[in-house]
């Protein structure tokens, strides 16, 4: 199905650059006073204060691999909206990469509807892997607006892991865990996952395809931690598998 590609709202763009083609700006190598600079800037913002409003970036490998999963995944992300709400408010920010070099961002919605009738227009097509620009743009919002957490469904990783892992662990002094979840069972991408878990405080799970009550389980969890922090996470737990799942690898 082809459909227009989601656009970042004037107030929200990515960058000028963006509202021109769609694409993510390339991350610049970080000194150490620039790390230092947005890692005080992003503690002032208290994005984990109680009775902040939670914000989450729902990333999505959109590649032609993604296809077969990709309506599933647009069906549950309500649940991710469902989880948040019975433990206050959730705003999430969609994310995607396909194609030749796109990658775009939604603004920041707070309505499930909404980010649904945006996922229905995206249809999957080929390309190489842009979880960079992702790791990128979480850390650009973390600075700019505060962000709980990073959520990522995929499938491949076709980037140099390094270069990945530096980008994470910005993420991880900024306090922003990315969870993982990845369809199939390539190895390469596999170790990758783990280790950007790992460097941000999040977790790694495998989704198998086709899988829907278990990628389920694991969106609600994570939407609890973006909406409640730790604590609303440990109380999901209890009762949940997928929030157990989650825990048990958080640091």
């Amino acid at each position: 199905m082809s459909g227009e590609p989601v656009k970042p709202r004037n107030s929200d763009s990515v960058s000028a650059k963006a509202e021109r083609d769609g694409a993510l700006p390339p991350a610049k190598t970080s000194t150490s006073e620039d790390v230092a600079a947005f890692v005080a800037k992003a503690r002032a913002l208290s994005p984990h204060a109680p009775g902040a409003k939670g914000r989450l970036i729902f990333a999505l490998d959109a590649t032609m691999s993604r296809q077969p999963t990709w309506d599933m995944a647009c069906a549950l992300q309500a649940d991710m909206f469902r989880e948040a709400g019975v433990l206050g408010s959730l705003d999430i920010r969609l994310v995607y990469y396909r194609g030749f070099n796109e990658c775009r961002a939604s603004g920041w919605i707070s309505d499930s509807g909404k980010l649904a009738a945006l996922m229905s227009k995206i249809d999957c097509r080929g390309g190489d892997t842009q979880i960079g620009k992702v790791l990128t743009e979480a850390r650009r919002e973390a600075v700019a607006s505060g962000v709980r957490a990073v959520v990522f469904v995929g499938d491949a990783m076709e980037e140099k892991v390094d270069e990945l892992c530096a980008k994470a662990g910005e993420l991880g002094m900024l306090k922003v865990p990315v969870f993982l979840f990845q369809e199939g069972h390539d190895a390469v991408a596999e170790q990758a996952f783990r280790e950007i878990a790992r460097l941000t405080g999040g977790a790694w799970c495998r989704s198998d395809p086709g899988a829907a009550a278990q990628l389920r389980e694991l969106l609600r969890a994570a939407a609890a931690y973006a909406a409640g922090g730790r604590e609303a996470l440990l109380k999901l737990s209890r009762t949940a598998s997928g929030a157990a799942k989650l825990i048990g690898q958080m640091k």
